[in-house]
């Protein structure tokens, strides 16, 4: 299997987690990406026409995208059972899910806006409704920690990479300050061996 990378994604990180807790590393080669919303890669887009990472093409050659159709797939392959079969825990881990891409998607808008962007063009008004969703993100993660116990599946996976990302390219938020029950968690969870081969970079 093949895995269009960038070290710094935390879309990326999320599979590399979930290959790692699936002992399918090995069976990955890495190819490098530069994906950007506006000057395209075109080696990824050949295989993904949105170009985004993380972008997998399977042993039969299948493009996979994006980063929650790949956990899934690599789930299926190592058979780690990250998903949860149907009924309400599987709910529960795809809605964390669901959450914490829908932090990193605001995170990312911003990183866009600030750095793609050029400067005449920004709009602080679209910064700060990003900023807000990761906010009640934010929120609504620590009042679930408590809840999470020592439970590893596609959500806490998620929501782990989540706060390893805002750590990365966010420590202004300092979020442990005010989310403490979210920092204990995410202190125990970043531990594992599959979170510290990881760290982003970049």
């Amino acid at each position: 299997m093949k895995l269009f990378h960038s070290p710094a994604s935390p879309y990326v990180r999320k599979c590399m987690v979930v290959a790692h807790e699936c002992d399918l590393v090995a069976r990955l080669s890495l190819l490098p990406a530069a994906a950007h919303p506006v000057n395209r890669d075109r080696n990824l887009v050949a295989s993904n026409p949105l170009g985004k990472v993380p972008t997998l093409l399977t042993d039969e050659g299948t493009a996979l995208y994006d980063s929650r159709v790949i956990c899934e797939y690599l789930d299926h392959v190592g058979g780690a059972r990250l998903f949860p079969a149907a009924g309400p825990a599987r709910w529960r881990a795809l809605a964390e899910q669901a959450l914490g891409d829908g932090i990193l998607d605001a995170a990312l808008l911003v990183r866009y806006e600030g750095n793609a962007r050029p400067e005449a063009l920004r709009w602080a008004d679209w910064t700060a409704g990003q900023m807000d969703k990761i906010a009640c993100g934010l929120r609504t993660l620590e009042e679930a920690a408590p809840g999470f116990g020592d439970r590893v599946d596609i959500g806490t996976i998620t929501l782990a990479c989540v706060l390893g990302y805002l750590d990365f390219r966010f420590t202004q938020l300092a979020w442990r300050d005010t989310h403490p029950q979210a920092a204990a968690w995410f202190a125990r969870f970043e531990a594992r061996p599959s979170m510290q081969a990881t760290l982003p970079r970049g």
